[in-house]
């Protein structure tokens, strides 16, 4: 199976590279961001096809129920500024007939090892949130359709839609999405979650 593995910065995946090598697994990092991830994806994908693209990398976390340093499956994730302002009213890109901002994993069942995890939720922002207000702003008009966000996840998700090719897409829990604490995330715990993880998927799939 041929397999890429998509993150935005190497730190992300750094405890995991030297497995990736032995195993001969192809490796994208995109940089941070939905443009460059895009970018950068849509190179790779034309150079060669791919059986499986795992995105993976560390988000934040709406919810309470999570604790930092779980990893989750994000089987759903949205763009989430796309689309227009109206008035008071947020106007998705659907609603205004120009495209789609909401993307779905398109694991083919039996065909791809289940992740194990958690499934949850996900956004896709340019700015991640800090902000009480803006907090609360996003919690409303999502209401149960949120759980995690991160910079890049949509634009994976769109890519591997775009190619026709598998996705998934795990993240580990860094931080709470709050007003931004940076004393309360705990990133090389969530990577080392992720590294973990990521291990035993990969093994298993070269059975």
């Amino acid at each position: 199976m041929e397999i890429l593995i998509v993150a935005a910065t190497e730190r992300e995946l750094k405890p995991s590279l030297p497995l990736l090598h032995e195993l001969e697994i192809d490796v994208l990092v995109t940089g941070v961001g939905m443009v460059e991830t895009a970018f950068a994806l849509g190179e790779k994908l034309t150079a060669k096809h791919y059986d499986l693209l795992l995105n993976v990398g560390i988000a934040g976390s709406f919810s309470s129920d999570l604790t930092i340093g779980d990893v989750v499956e994000v089987v759903q994730d949205r763009l989430i500024e796309l689309g227009a302002q109206n008035r008071e009213e947020f106007l998705s890109i659907e609603e205004m007939g120009f495209g789609q901002s909401l993307f779905s994993s398109n694991s083919i069942v039996g065909t791809i090892a289940p992740t194990g995890l958690q499934q949850v939720y996900g956004i896709t922002v340019n700015t991640v949130h800090g902000n009480v207000v803006a907090i609360e702003a996003i919690r409303k008009r999502l209401e149960n359709d949120l759980t995690i966000e991160s910079m890049e996840g949509a634009a994976v998700l769109h890519a591997a839609h775009k190619k026709n090719t598998p996705v998934v897409q795990v993240r580990a829990i860094s931080n709470y999405v709050e007003p931004r604490d940076t004393s309360r995330w705990d990133i090389p715990q969530a990577i080392q979650n992720l590294h973990e993880w990521l291990r035993g998927y990969l093994i298993s799939q070269q059975r």
